[in-house]
């Protein structure tokens, strides 16, 4: 077998290597030999996207998981794909356009579209090249993409059949309306920011003193109405008051004028004033506020735009037409306070709706649009994860999903813009309209109405649906429906979803209502909610804060696997991971771990080696003591697995593998490795060692895919990827062996940690003296005796029945004996018990300082949490350094 390692791991040669085998070798095809199925689908990246740090998480997660069913024995698929992503495209392209001095406006629909897929074809996509990078085990062969013939013909049926059931409308409502993309977005693409802007409160003057000047009106010849946009005051149709507001009762039925415009308006009364807003009246403006709108609706009353969809106003407004929103509103309040409209204006911090794609302030707008009504959609999506049939991990986002459904509004889902599905809606120049899944059908459906038309005569709907529409049906288009595949039998519903708790509405709640309308099943049966990816101070990542951590950056500097161990081993359920650069680089230490063990096993290894399962019967102590310990460790991994706990997971290998294989089994069995025993314990030494080793990159694998697939690939043929999930040996907890053996580590770690206590270097070597009356004990420690002085760096080891300590002896006790070391003449006390004072003052003289600085109420006050946060952290650290320097003043007798 005489393979060798080269003497250091270099994952820039070895990544790509596996990376293009894997594909070359379709390694991650399903293998439908297999009877069990197992399925995930990626939320499909923006076409538009790089691989930032909240992907990387996602991926690996997912990853991880496909890694170890598809070792269990199952029929694997993991599906990857592309979201077109209908703005964020749009926007891309026509940013390109611009520097070469072009619009969208300067092409045909047809020419931009075209321009699209050109851009998809040379720079969209690169996404899918960084998945491959970070080594995701996905069958290439099955991506998708949102805009694929298939997927795309797939969102024209869901929408004619909804259509068809009354279930999707076009109508005039409220919708949120970005004035920079021109487009309507749905309710949960608005991101609302607290911002700091004012409250005016304007008088309104009541209609009886019209004619009087403004500046001379007193008190009872106006009300106060306070709004944060005194620009959209010439859509006003109304003033209102809570029905139980005392103060207002005497306005009934009188009417108020607006100022600069007069317009005449009424004063009403609406149960959804709060009469602690303000002064207890608002003004309706049911064309700009959707609580107005639905106010006006009760009232009975006609809204009226003001609004262009540039964010300008329009004719509306007077002299004001045509000018920007936020400039009108300068205007506007200049105008008031000059003819005294204005009482007075406060600071005011409220909450500022912002499209999440751009940032650009949304307004809200009275807008023709398509819908779809959800709720009748909404009620079997509750119930299926009410009754646990979709289950939330952790269950605490299930009460963020029933907060959403229950209070669900109708869905708008058309967008302005000229990249996505197109509305299969086409009309007649007559103004009729039908819906079709092709012109051809529009053609005969309008025929069958008794309207004469052609192609070229009928006109298709301007709109395309919102991205979403068609990103909600991913967990069966992508496996061929609407046609009833043996892919859509085998794999659908998919086994769980792997996502970020910041889509449940925009995604997770439209898969689940999608699939149980089209598919009569739910889509998945685990949704798996992660945190954040933030910065080590808690901060999300930001570009204006330039905190923003690219994950390809980091796989370059410490190596994927690295990369990928570090987001699982820190990883809490449901919480958020603050991104700490410094430990990436223990996890590349722990990489090179692996690597030189591995090495130093294959180094000692001769060339006739055949590996194979040691025999458990005729294992030597150390032998069967590790192997209990990989199936403790084998047990604690399954079962954290079977909570999708990956820390746990991550932590107990980690522990393992470092610890109790490489620091204790290797030191351990080096003697016999070397061959300074008998060549039957030389060869059960080298049998367990790969053993473990195999059974331990087989763990490690889904973590760390490319240096374990290396590794593994000097000790068989087949691919790491494809091996079975490793099994236990069957060692017991209670075998006399792994008792005997439990006993000699915890007296080598005793050993240590009295050494370390006490800061004896290691290269001083000290005699240690056993206290025991155990007989078994001693003879064992007779046949482990040249372990234990070599791991615990002592230069003779004693058996004594009774034993009385000296001034100069340290003492330690363990389970059934007492320990001494011997310390005189290697061990200066005096000038320890010195420095050991010294370094006590000082550690109270920081912790003082800490200690008044926290107490003191002005830095409490004007320091911000974090910071107070992070200056007790500091006083624990002391404190827990003063304690161990006192402890170590008590063992040299202070």
């Amino acid at each position: 077998m005489k393979s060798q390692l080269p003497d250091r791991y270099d994952p820039e040669s070895v990544e790509p290597k596996w990376i293009k085998t894997w594909e070359e070798k379709q390694t991650f095809a399903p293998d439908s030999s297999r009877k069990e199925t197992f399925s995930i689908v990626i939320p499909p990246p923006n076409v538009t996207g790089n691989l930032h740090i909240g992907h990387a998480l996602n991926h690996t997660i997912q990853d991880i998981i496909i890694r170890i069913e598809r070792k269990k024995g199952k029929n694997v698929v993991w599906v990857p794909g592309m979201d077109h992503a209908g703005i964020a495209t749009q926007v891309v392209v026509e940013r390109e356009l611009g520097k070469e001095g072009k619009t969208r406006t300067d092409f045909t629909r047809e020419e931009f579209i075209k321009k699209v897929w050109e851009w998809k074809a040379h720079s969209g996509g690169m996404i899918a090249k960084q998945q491959r990078l970070l080594g995701e085990s996905v069958d290439w062969s099955r991506e998708r993409f949102t805009f694929d013939e298939g997927l795309s013909k797939a969102v024209i049926k869901v929408f004619r059949s909804l259509y068809d059931e009354g279930l999707i409308y076009r109508g005039e409502r409220i919708i949120n309306w970005c004035p920079v993309t021109k487009t309507a977005i749905s309710d949960i693409e608005v991101e609302y920011k607290e911002k700091q802007g004012k409250l005016y409160h304007i008088k309104y003057p009541k209609a009886e003193f019209k004619s009087k000047d403004p500046k001379t009106l007193s008190k009872g010849e106006y009300i106060v109405v306070a709004t944060t946009r005194p620009e959209t005051m010439f859509g006003d149709v109304a003033v209102c008051a809570h029905p139980d507001d005392a103060r207002y009762a005497t306005l009934k039925d009188k009417f108020v004028y607006l100022p600069i415009s007069g317009k005449e308006i009424p004063v009403l009364f609406d149960s959804f004033v709060d009469k602690e807003f303000g002064s207890g009246l608002v003004k309706i403006t049911p064309a700009h506020d959707i609580n107005d709108y639905e106010a006006g609706l009760r009232l009975k009353l006609t809204p009226v735009n003001i609004m262009n969809l540039d964010g300008t106003l329009n004719e509306q407004t007077g002299k004001y037409n045509g000018l920007d929103r936020f400039e009108a509103r300068k205007r506007v309040v200049e105008e008031l306070e000059t003819n005294g409209y204005i009482e007075k204006i406060e600071t005011h911090i409220h909450s500022v709706g912002h499209n999440q794609r751009g940032g650009a302030v949304i307004e809200p707008l009275l807008s023709t649009q398509w819908f779809v009504k959800i709720e009748s959609l909404a009620k079997p999506a509750i119930e299926v994860v009410k009754s646990g049939k979709v289950q939330f991990q952790p269950k605490m986002w299930e009460k963020t999903y029933f907060e959403w459904m229950e209070n669900i509004r109708d869905w708008c889902i058309s967008r302005q813009l000229w990249w996505g599905h197109r509305i299969p809606a086409y009309y007649a120049p007559n103004g009729e309209m039908v819906v079709a899944e092709s012109v051809e059908e529009a053609v005969s459906l309008f025929s069958k109405k008794g309207i004469s038309v052609t192609k070229e005569t009928i006109k298709q709907d301007e709109d395309v649906l919102d991205t979403w529409f068609s990103s909600g049906l991913w967990p069966f288009t992508v496996f061929g429906w609407p046609e009833n595949s043996e892919d859509l039998k085998k794999y659908y519903p998919t086994s769980v979803l792997v996502t970020g708790f910041d889509i449940i509405f925009f995604w997770v709640a439209r898969m689940i209502m999608n699939g149980l309308k089209f598919m009569g099943d739910v889509p998945f049966h685990k949704v798996l909610i992660h945190g954040l990816v933030r910065d080590k101070d808690g901060k999300k990542f930001s570009k204006s804060l330039g905190n923003v951590v690219d994950p390809l950056d980091m796989m370059s500097k410490y190596g994927t696997d690295s990369f990928r161990f570090f987001l699982a081993a820190v990883l809490p359920e449901g919480k958020d991971i603050l991104f700490d650069e410094s430990r990436l680089d223990g996890y590349r230490s722990f990489c090179n771990k692996i690597w030189n063990s591995s090495r130093f096993i294959f180094m000692n290894l001769p060339e006739e080696f055949t590996a194979k399962e040691p025999e458990i019967n005729s294992l030597e102590d150390t032998d069967l003591w590790i192997l209990n310990e990989f199936d403790r460790m084998l047990g604690k991994y399954e079962k954290a697995y079977s909570g999708y706990l990956f820390f746990e997971m991550a932590n107990a290998v980690y522990d393992f593998v470092w610890g109790s294989f490489c620091d204790w089994y290797l030191e351990l069995t080096k003697a016999r490795v070397y061959g300074n025993v008998t060549p039957e314990s030389q060869e059960k030494a080298r049998l367990v060692l790969v053993s473990v080793l195999k059974k331990s990159l087989g763990l490690l694998h889904p973590f760390m895919p490319f240096i374990t697939e290396e590794i593994h690939s000097l000790l068989e043929p087949t691919e790491l990827a494809k091996t079975d999930f490793p099994k236990p040996y069957g060692v017991s907890d209670s075998a006399p062996a792994v008792v005997r053996m439990e006993l000699v580590r915890e007296i080598i770690t005793k050993i240590r940690n009295m050494r370390a206590e006490l800061g004896v270097k290691p290269e001083k070597k000290c005699k240690v003296i056993i206290k025991c009356n155990h007989k078994e004990l001693k003879e064992m420690m007779e046949r482990e005796i040249k372990s234990i002085l070599q791991l615990s760096k002592a230069e003779s080891l004693e058996f004594l029945d009774s034993y009385e300590a000296k001034n100069t002896d340290s003492v330690g006790a363990f389970s059934i004996g007492e320990i001494f070391l011997p310390l005189e003449g290697i061990f200066d006390f005096e000038k320890e018990k010195q420095r050991l004072e010294k370094e006590k003052k000082q550690i109270q003289l920081e912790m003082e300082k800490l200690e008044n600085k926290i107490n003191n109420p002005s830095f409490l006050e004007k320091a911000k949490p974090d910071v107070v946060e992070k200056e007790r952290e500091k006083y624990n650290t002391w404190k827990e350094k003063l304690e161990s320097t006192v402890r170590a003043l008590e063992k040299i007798g202070t």
